[in-house]
């Protein structure tokens, strides 16, 4: 292979990755809790796009419970999300592990 068939090739790859990048920054992950209680939604920024919480997952007498369930839907949703952005970017990068990407 020759080094300009290499730099063509990096430059299709950096492009195909900045395309990646974009879509996943589109892509939204819904998890829930306590049996569907408890509802989170991440998105590809890693942001925390909404809440959700049934009237029926208020007791006074068991906020941790609560807690819990939130805190579990959050970390269920931003993995979930992970996980797709990884699966993204490694459909580019054929699985290769770039520095500074994930």
């Amino acid at each position: 292979m020759d080094m300009k068939q290499m730099m063509r090739q990096a430059q299709k790859m950096q492009a195909e990755l900045a395309k990646a990048q974009e879509e996943i920054k589109d892509l939204s992950f819904e998890a829930t809790a306590g049996g569907g209680m408890v509802k989170a939604v991440a998105r590809g920024d890693m942001n925390i796009e909404s809440i959700s919480i049934d009237k029926d997952a208020l007791d006074p007498e068991d906020v941790e419970m609560l807690e819990d369930m939130v805190c579990a839907a959050v970390n269920e949703a931003l993995r979930g999300i992970n996980d797709m952005s990884a699966s993204r970017l490694n459909s580019v990068t054929g699985g290769m592990n770039i520095p500074g990407l994930m």
